[in-house]
């Protein structure tokens, strides 16, 4: 029998009051429980937007994409209609689990060596890092396939907020002065998020009349006004020739972005990634995502271990950033089955030992030929650089449908560029693809070529039904920020506020593990005598979840504090 081992941190996670929400909140609570349908977002006019389609009749789907537009105006630097993102969705009637792609793509004229020699942040801030937009098409592709309303009705909300404005809080104004070097070198982005040359201040109001009467635009012609339509023309030419300010020395690099990329663009239906843990079903996204087979596999590998605590923990996560490095990107032959598989999973733990691994882990050999504890003799593939803001949202619905969708422009504010007039700003996502030269390496670009991401919305289940959903932004700690909420609630023992609030630590297959200061207070000794090293990150991922806790009642759960704090609601606080 399998020993678990509970963290002493348990006694510092800060507890959140499961209360109930009142059912018009005027600021965020991160925690409410009720009936009728719930949602957690990182913002209240998103949770707002989404509690009020459930209200008026929708389902989780049509309440997931009205707030993923919502979250396009408030969120604007990390997520907008030219990004793109992935949901995984349960339809209750059918019973079965969906996910849709609507990752980026690489332009046509895109070769794995477009991006060598190019630096990062360089290759961020220009036309070359944008793809081509999935954002829209998976908003469309999910409504007609599981929704009940039209695209052009699910904008009226985001269109509403885009008007009237919304209050800038502390996160907004600092992510705003964080980027205001690179702001200020283009017109069209300036003239929006510095107005009088400064970040909009905390309190005011701001308001994006640009993006509404896109929304607007979007709602009355449909996906095709994008897809090979005017917009798209608009975007395209933004991407070709950034409106650069006059006098700026910033080397800004046009984009390789053509109309007859818009035109071939199409989000996509996959599978899911499955995995079987504690006796539960696990579901995640599948490649081009690494979030469903590395969070999978680690899952996996913790269930073959003799002990699970954080050493473990760290050591799990460790040997599936390995794989992932070799082996997932969006190539036609991921070894997905055998990554997700027991056998491979056994041969993995069995390289966890009483101290942490030499720096850094090679791969193991997914070949369907298991041994008793084979020495890997693979080479590892360095974590390349992604952004950290993505954001999140999950949304359950009365007749037990669920959604967990991740949203992203890539780093904070994207590539940096608004198209002109439209209010919205590009992604810079073709910078997840690994520069190179990296022979062999299953991430580099190519084109039509989707980036390899590390966004895992993920839903477990219980018998077949639904008991949680779980996701977070923050780049490649996305995996480990939704790994460790699984691991704090099943083999820990927390209840899910807890297991969001709990310090973190991200284990990437990197030298140092970076974790958040509590963790270190609590854990750094401990673990540094098994041999971890660590270096400080303030804050990792800002996740929100549900949990289905019988009889209809659901637990809507959402930061705390992290970014500023989410906004979970639901649609009846009581039953009636």
């Amino acid at each position: 029998m399998r020993r678990v081992i509970v963290p002493a941190a348990t006694a510092l996670v800060l507890l959140v009051p499961a209360a109930p929400a009142p059912a018009h909140p005027s600021q965020k609570v991160p925690v409410a429980e009720g009936y009728g349908g719930a949602v957690a977002t990182v913002d209240l006019d998103a949770s707002k937007a989404a509690v009020s389609v459930l209200r008026k009749g929708g389902n989780a789907m049509d309440a997931a994409v009205a707030a993923g537009a919502v979250l396009g105006v408030t969120e604007p630097y990390s997520s907008g209609l030219a990004g793109g993102g992935f949901m995984v969705y349960y339809d209750a009637g059918k019973r079965k689990v969906f996910t849709i792609d609507g990752r980026e793509t690489a332009p046509r004229a895109m070769t794995a060596t477009t991006l060598e020699g190019i630096p990062f942040e360089e290759a961020v801030t220009s036309g070359l890092s944008a793809g081509v937009p999935g954002t829209v098409a998976n908003w469309d592709l999910a409504l007609r396939r599981f929704g009940t309303m039209s695209l052009a009705k699910a904008l009226r909300p985001a269109i509403d907020v885009a008007s009237r404005g919304f209050v800038v809080d502390q996160t907004f104004h600092d992510q705003t002065a964080a980027n205001a070097d690179r702001f200020k070198d283009f017109t069209s982005t300036a003239e929006l998020y510095l107005p009088d040359g400064a970040p909009p201040p905390v309190g005011s109001t701001f308001r994006n009349p640009d993006l509404a009467a896109t929304y607007r635009e979007l709602a009355r012609r449909g996906p095709r006004w994008l897809y090979g339509g005017q917009l798209g023309k608009e975007i395209v030419a933004t991407v070709k020739r950034p409106p650069v300010t006059p006098g700026s020395t910033r080397n800004v690099r046009p984009g390789l972005m053509e109309l007859s990329d818009l035109r071939a663009y199409r989000a996509l239906l996959r599978e899911p990634t499955k995995v079987s843990y504690r006796g539960m079903d696990v579901y995640g996204m599948a490649p081009p995502s690494s979030g469903g087979s590395t969070v999978g596999e680690a899952l996996n590998i913790l269930e073959a271990v003799p002990e699970a605590g954080l050493h473990e923990y760290l050591e799990a996560s460790r040997l599936a950033f390995a794989d992932r490095g070799a082996y997932v990107g969006d190539i036609p032959r991921v070894p997905l089955r055998q990554l997700l598989s027991d056998g491979f999973a056994k041969e993995r733990a069995c390289q966890i030992g009483d101290t942490a691994m030499a720096h850094p882990a090679p791969p193991g050999d997914p070949d369907g030929s298991y041994e008793r504890c084979p020495r890997p003799t693979g080479s590892a593939t360095p974590v390349a650089k992604e952004g950290p803001e993505t954001t999140h949202l999950v949304v359950a619905d009365r007749w037990g449908n669920v959604v967990a969708y991740n949203l992203t422009i890539e780093s904070t504010g994207g590539n940096g560029i608004v198209v002109p007039g439209r209010g919205v700003l590009l992604n810079n996502e073709l910078t997840d693809f690994t520069f190179g030269p990296a022979p062999g390496d299953p991430n580099l670009p190519g084109p039509g070529k989707r980036p390899r991401s590390s966004m895992a919305p993920t839903l477990v289940f219980d018998h077949g039904r639904p008991v949680l959903a779980a996701g977070s932004p923050g780049g490649s700690t996305i995996i480990t920020t939704v790994l460790q909420i699984l691991v704090n609630r099943y083999e820990f023992g927390m209840n899910l506020p807890d297991a969001l609030a709990a310090p973190r630590a991200t284990q990437r297959n990197t030298e140092q593990t970076q974790a958040e200061q509590a963790f270190l207070d609590e854990h750094r000794a401990e673990l540094e005598a098994k041999g971890h090293t660590f270096a400080l990150n303030p804050e990792i991922g800002a996740a929100t979840a549900l949990e289905f806790l019988g009889r209809g009642r659901v637990q809507a759960v959402a930061e705390p504090t992290r970014r500023g704090g989410g906004s979970a609601m639901v649609v009846d606080p009581a039953r009636r």
